[in-house]
């Protein structure tokens, strides 16, 4: 059975990915309207990976034998000054989630939910990759500032990025 405190912050954590999901959507709408289809593609793999890490939560506070309480989710922003600030804001968000993710395996590890401190371990990892991958392309964009040939290989390079649904097992 899955702890109510560890069950209540799973819930919460649901929503904060879900609002990723929505946030990243609004940062691929931004990029569409400037024409940076790459950039955008790469947004909205980003917003479909979120959702696949809300519904791991979802499917394990179920198998658990909680129960998933949805809550509302805030509007994004919807506009920024450049692409780089775009990312800028998408990596400084992911700070965030890290920060949301060992928020949850304290409180995990507070209640003694050894099951739910191990099912924890996957996105302690994939934060460490999501930090990274996002100020990878920070770094890229600050590098290419005064390039708009570069932006443009950039833009083509970031649209090769494809989503990559998670096999069964993973989920």
């Amino acid at each position: 059975m899955l702890n109510k405190n560890v069950e209540k912050a799973m819930n919460d954590q649901i929503v904060a990915e879900l609002f990723s999901s929505y946030l990243y959507l609004s940062m691929a709408a931004y990029l569409q309207s400037k024409s940076l289809e790459g950039m955008a593609s790469w947004m909205r793999v980003q917003a479909q990976e979120e959702v696949v890490h809300a519904m791991k939560f979802y499917d394990y506070i179920i198998e658990r034998g909680g129960q998933v309480r949805l809550g509302a989710i805030d509007q994004p922003e919807h506009d920024w000054a450049s692409p780089l600030a775009v990312f800028e804001a998408g990596y400084a968000h992911e700070l965030k989630v890290t920060a949301r993710i060992n928020a949850l395996v304290d409180v995990a590890a507070e209640n003694k939910d050894h099951a739910s401190s191990i099912f924890l371990e996957w996105y302690v990892n994939e934060q460490v990759e999501e930090e990274a991958s996002a100020d990878a392309v920070v770094q890229k964009l600050r590098m290419f500032a005064e390039s708009p040939q570069a932006l443009y290989l950039l833009d083509k390079e970031l649209g090769a990025r494809a989503f990559t649904p998670p096999a069964a097992s993973a989920t």
